[in-house]
């Protein structure tokens, strides 16, 4: 199969656009080759492009970081802005000289590094947004979109479709790029060793609460070490945290966060998972299906520039709600998510009695599943996994 002729349409765009016409510079942060590049030269054609991450253009920059600016246009794009700190404070006062909006855009692939630099020069003058691999909605625009286990096995990032490579040599080229150029600074080469071992743990424990003692204890390494290794994970996009619910309704509920992955692509490959078969049979199938729901949920908001209210619900009863939406006041949703193509009512059970403690009506209380069947009732709500996905950006 040939490459894709043109360039898949990112939903951030108008997002970013607009932020550039509020705000002197623009931030924009995401996994490594999740498309940020691209979409910037894509969006900003006027804009020049510089790219630190090219030896030659770094030494110049650190050696005259003022002189490197002046010398530039007024409107400038900075990739891998992080190899350079002392330009963090140049373009701070060049921007505040010039008092104009969109002058600058910083991008970069470390983003533990680039957001420090951010929240040290920057802070009220940038504005941040995030671009994660394609949503199964941006997908939706090829000439041949996925269907929903295809984008479940092979995830988000561009290059799987715009090249049509192999997925297993793109994520094995992908976390030896990962560890080698962004995460060995921090670590010896035993521990790079120990952190693929990490790594491959955090896969099977995907939407599971977040175990360090387990984790230190199967990787060989110390509970602290555990954590600063999640942060780096999360940090640079590779996973994220769900965090719990917290309300007074009478019940103990747990405080401990869950574990997910940006991309189920990535997390498929990490979990030993190759064709849409072993993903359909797989004990981790279910799990899988989740982080990919609440994942494009993440994208949904993301994409358009808003600051998620998502959490799950588990109280000391082990009742569970997968997903609860809380970004809109007005329009809470609890989400049961149900790899099942048939619908049965014992799966609505939670929903229906936490739609009850939390006062949520009948419409917000969902049951995902994987079916062609839809129903609405006085209780709750039956929705198929792709008309919720088509309602995402």
């Amino acid at each position: 199969m040939g490459k894709v002729d043109r360039m898949i349409p990112r939903a951030i765009s108008s997002a970013a656009q607009q932020r550039l016409a509020w705000y002197p510079i623009l931030s924009l942060t995401g996994p490594r080759q999740s498309g940020k590049s691209t979409l910037l030269k894509s969006l900003f054609p006027d804009y020049e492009y510089v790219n630190l991450e090219n030896p030659t253009t770094r030494a110049l920059a650190s050696e005259d970081p003022i002189g490197f600016l002046r010398n530039k246009r007024q409107h400038l794009i900075i990739d891998e802005a992080q190899y350079v700190p002392e330009l963090f404070s140049v373009v701070q006062v060049l921007s505040d000289e010039r008092n104009e909006n969109g002058q600058y855009i910083l991008s970069g692939s470390q983003n533990f590094l680039l957001l420090k630099q951010i929240k040290q020069s920057l802070a009220g003058r940038v504005s941040l947004l995030k671009l994660l691999p394609l949503s199964y909605h941006e997908l939706s625009s090829l000439d041949e979109p996925p269907s929903l286990d295809l984008a479940c096995l092979q995830g988000g990032y561009p290059r799987l479709y715009d090249s049509r490579i192999n997925p297993s040599i793109f994520f094995g080229d992908y976390l030896e790029t990962y560890i080698e150029r962004d995460i060995s600074g921090f670590m010896d080469v035993r521990d790079s060793r120990s952190f693929r071992t990490f790594l491959g743990l955090c896969a099977t424990n995907a939407g599971n609460l977040v175990n360090f003692s387990n984790l230190a204890r199967d990787t060989g390494i110390a509970f602290r070490t555990a954590q600063s290794w999640l942060s780096l994970l999360e940090s640079s996009y590779i996973t994220f945290s769900l965090q719990p619910w917290f309300s007074n309704i009478g019940k103990r509920l747990t405080k401990t966060p869950k574990l997910y992955f940006y991309d189920t692509g990535l997390l498929c490959y990490l979990l030993g998972i190759r064709t849409q078969e072993q993903l359909r049979t797989s004990p981790f199938a279910g799990a899988i299906f989740e982080n990919f729901i609440v994942s494009e949920t993440l994208k949904n908001y993301y994409n358009r520039g808003e600051r998620p209210e998502l959490y799950f619900y588990r109280d000391d009863s082990k009742v569970e709600v997968d997903l609860l939406d809380f970004t809109d006041p007005a329009n809470r949703r609890l989400y049961e998510i149900k790899t099942s193509q048939t619908y049965h009512s014992r799966l609505a059970r939670a929903v229906i009695s936490i739609g009850d403690a939390l006062s949520i009506p009948a419409q917000g209380r969902i049951v995902l599943y994987q079916g062609d069947e839809e129903l609405q009732s006085s209780t709750h709500t039956v929705m198929t996994a792709n008309h919720y996905l088509s309602q995402l950006m």
